[in-house]
């Protein structure tokens, strides 16, 4: 599932930064990230079952492996866990699982933007 119209997708931010805002609001940069395209990943578990909300970003300046580095967010996403498998992104998700996510990235769209470019 694609979260549309959040404005993440306008932003473009330093690494560092975004790296300090993402931590703040619960998100891990995830391990998978290469020179030029990173993601946000943001865990919740639900009994047996594990979604991601992913916040994905590709370098317009510099390369994230170096010192700096700014990145351009895109679009969010969600995505359904099934082991072993992988994650999902096209399927039916809980109200409240989409309603948690809308919070979560309205909260860190207001850090960014309090924040100055």
């Amino acid at each position: 599932m694609r979260f549309e119209h959040t404005g993440l997708e306008e932003e473009v931010r330093e690494l560092s930064l975004l790296d300090d805002i993402m931590e703040e609001n619960g998100f891990v940069r995830a391990g998978g990230w290469d020179y030029e395209r990173l993601t946000y990943d943001y865990k919740i578990e639900v009994l047996k079952d594990v979604y991601y909300l992913r916040v994905q970003g590709v370098a317009v300046e510099g390369d994230i492996g170096g010192r700096y580095a700014v990145i351009q967010l895109m679009k969010p996403i969600l995505g359904k866990h099934y082991y072993p498998h992988g994650v999902e992104y096209d399927e039916e998700f809980p109200e409240n699982i989409v309603s948690k996510c809308e919070g979560i990235l309205k909260k860190v769209k207001e850090h960014l933007v309090a924040m100055p470019k």
